[in-house]
Formats: structure tokens, C-alpha cells, sequence
């Protein structure tokens, strides 16, 4: 089974293809104004909706695949970048519609904890969610390779998350994701010694862990609906909260 998988929830845009569970290849582009260094793809930096499309031609183009050697595709469905989050799935529902495959939509905290290599133990994705709040959840990474999820997605200053860990205080936990950027030392006085603070730069992208989690589902023939798939942003846009109650 060849699965793509797509992620758009962050600056950094991923897409991977994976081969019954092996990664065949990957790339990354870095969107506009992030502040990011370097990109996949030549020229200037373009936000994700000018350069998903061209970023999943490129991949397909260098591994020599066609889309009719597609059999699935997986996309992260958030939290994260309410824009990127709609771009990935507008796209990816396109191509499943286009192609005649299925989709699976995965949890973009899930996939990022998941795309953790080498490290057994305690997991914590953190992505800058602005207004001085995070994405974040909490999972551990057993022995077998298997996450379990220990808190559920949410948004909330980074101190909550920190809070409902202590009762594994004092055990080490890796801390993943953008959030480190803004809130890495803030964490390591909160959390101690045992805090392992990383950007993820070292570890397969999210777009590889995206595809990887979908695999499973799809060997259980538990894809979703492509119509149905929706972004989850755990709490109301810019415009909704501007909107306010009562308004239709």
C-alpha cells in the first residue's frame, strides 16, 4: 500500500510517501513570513496554497511516481494554522476525488508525538497557538513503539499542560513542535532537568507520521469521508469571535 500524506497545520508544509509503512520520500516547503530558514522548492517563499500542489508534484516527479500508483491518502486535520489546516484538506479532498482513493484524516498532535524517533518515554507536542496560548497534548512512547495518549488535545497557556504533567514530574519528557521557539525556556524552569526541548528538525516530518498513522486505519479499512473530513481548531476563528453571539 502506497500512501501520501499531506501536512499543512504549521509554517512548515510536509508531504511523504510511504510504502507498506516504509518511507519512500519526503520534502518540506517553508511558508512566507515564518521566519524559517530554507525551502524546498526554488524561487521565493509562497504560502502554502500556491505551494502544496507544486510540493507533492516535486515529490511524486523525483520518486518516479504516478498518482495512479496511489492507493490512499492522509492529511493532518489540526489543531494548527486555521488557513494551512484548510488548505491541506481542500486539496487533499480534491485529489481523493480526482484520484478515486480513500483519506484518512489524522490528529496533527498525535502524528507529531508519533514522528519521535529514538526516544522512549514521555511526549509533548507544542505549537504556538498566538495570544500567549499553545496547542499541546501529552502522550508516551512505549518500549513497543506505541503511543499512548496520556492528555487530550487543547489550547491553553503552556503552563496548564505543564500543570497536569506533574504527576510525572521529575521524568524526563521531549517537548516538540514551534512552541519551543517562544516558550523552550519558560518550559525548562517549569518542568526541570528532565525537560528535552527540540524543533523537530532532527525526526521524519509530520507528513511521514501523518501517512504512517492513516496505514493503520486502512488495514482496518477505517477511512473517513472525504465530504465529512473538517479541520479541528479547537477554539473560533479571528472572525467568528469578532462575529460574536447572535449573529447570523
Amino acid at each position: 500500500m502506497t500512501i501520501l500524506g499531506v501536512d499543512t497545520s504549521t509554517a512548515i508544509a510536509s508531504v511523504a510517501l510511504i510504502e507498506d509503512g516504509t518511507l519512500v520520500g519526503e520534502e518540506t516547503h517553508v511558508g512566507s513570513g515564518t521566519g524559517y530558514p530554507g525551502t524546498a522548492l526554488p524561487g521565493r517563499r509562497t504560502n502554502h496554497a500556491e505551494s502544496l500542489v507544486p510540493l507533492i508534484q516535486s515529490l511524486l516527479s523525483r520518486l518516479e511516481v504516478t498518482w495512479e500508483g496511489i492507493s490512499a491518502l492522509a492529511v493532518s486535520i489540526g489543531p494548527g494554522s486555521f488557513t494551512g489546516l484548510r488548505i491541506g484538506l481542500s486539496t487533499v479532498k480534491g485529489l481523493a476525488y480526482g484520484w478515486e482513493v480513500p483519506v484518512v484524516g489524522v490528529p496533527t498532535l498525535w502524528a507529531m508525538a508519533f514522528r519521535v524517533t529514538g526516544w522512549k518515554g514521555l511526549v509533548c507536542p507544542l505549537l504556538d497557538a498566538r495570544k500567549k496560548e499553545v496547542y499541546t497534548a501529552l502522550f508516551r512512547m512505549q518500549e513497543n513503539g506505541i503511543l499512548v495518549r496520556l492528555a487530550e488535545d487543547e489550547v491553553c497557556p503552556p503552563e496548564v499542560i505543564l500543570q497536569k504533567g506533574k504527576r510525572w514530574a521529575g521524568e524526563p519528557c521531549l517537548f516538540i513542535g514551534d512552541g519551543m521557539a517562544v516558550y523552550g525556556e519558560a518550559i525548562r524552569s517549569l518542568w526541570g532537568e528532565g525537560a528535552v526541548l527540540s524543533s523537530g528538525e532532527s525526526y521524519p516530518s509530520t507528513a511521514y507520521a501523518v501517512a504512517r498513522l492513516a496505514a493503520v486505519r486502512l488495514k482496518e479499512r477505517a477511512w473517513d469521508s472525504a465530504g465529512q473530513l473538517a479541520p479541528v481548531y479547537l477554539r473560533p476563528s479571528e472572525a467568528e469571535i469578532k462575529k460574536g453571539p447572535g449573529h447570523a
